[in-house]
C-alpha cells in the first residue's frame, strides 16, 4: 500500500519566499528521511517553496485562469510530501508520528490509488511507463 504523507507546516501560509528551515531542522529532518530510506519504505519526498511563489490554474467555463500566489484564502499549505510503501495504514501512521515536526506542524496520511483499484473497463490501455508509474513501481 502506497501512502502520501503531507507536511503542513504552522505558519506556512504567511512565509516570505526566501523561508528557510534552520539547519538543526533540516538535520532532524534528514535522519528522519534516512530511517524512512533505511527501512525500505521510502519511495519518494520533497519539500516546497512557500506558497507565495506558487501560481494556481482554476478551471471554469471551458479556460484556465492562473492566479499568482500568495492565496489569502488558504489556511494552510503544504510544505513538502513523503510518498511511502507500507504493509498497513497504521504502519504509514506509525511513520508520520517518528517525524521531528515542530508544534502546530501537521501530517496527513492518505492512502494512493493503486491502478488495480479501479475497474478494468474504466481504465484506458497505457503504456508500460505510464502503468509502471501508476503502479508506484
Amino acid at each position: 500500500m502506497r501512502f502520501m504523507m503531507l507536511m503542513i507546516p504552522k505558519g506556512y501560509t504567511e512565509a516570505e519566499p526566501s523561508a528557510m528551515p534552520t539547519a538543526e531542522m533540516i538535520a532532524a529532518m534528514m535522519k528522519y528521511n534516512e530511517a524512512l530510506a533505511q527501512a525500505g519504505v521510502l519511495l519518494s519526498l520533497d519539500g516546497l517553496h512557500p506558497p507565495s511563489t506558487a501560481v494556481r490554474v482554476r478551471f471554469g467555463g471551458g479556460r484556465a485562469i492562473v492566479t499568482d500566489g500568495p492565496f489569502a484564502e488558504a489556511k494552510e499549505a503544504i510544505g513538502g510530501y513523503w510518498l511511502i510503501r507500507t504493509g498497513s495504514r497504521d504502519e504509514a501512521i506509525a511513520w508520520a508520528s517518528r517525524c521531528p515536526a515542530q508544534d502546530g506542524d501537521v501530517i496527513e496520511v492518505r492512502q494512493v490509488h493503486d491502478m488495480d483499484e479501479f475497474p478494468p473497463e474504466s481504465v484506458p490501455e497505457m503504456s508500460p511507463e505510464l502503468r509502471r508509474r501508476g503502479e508506484g513501481s
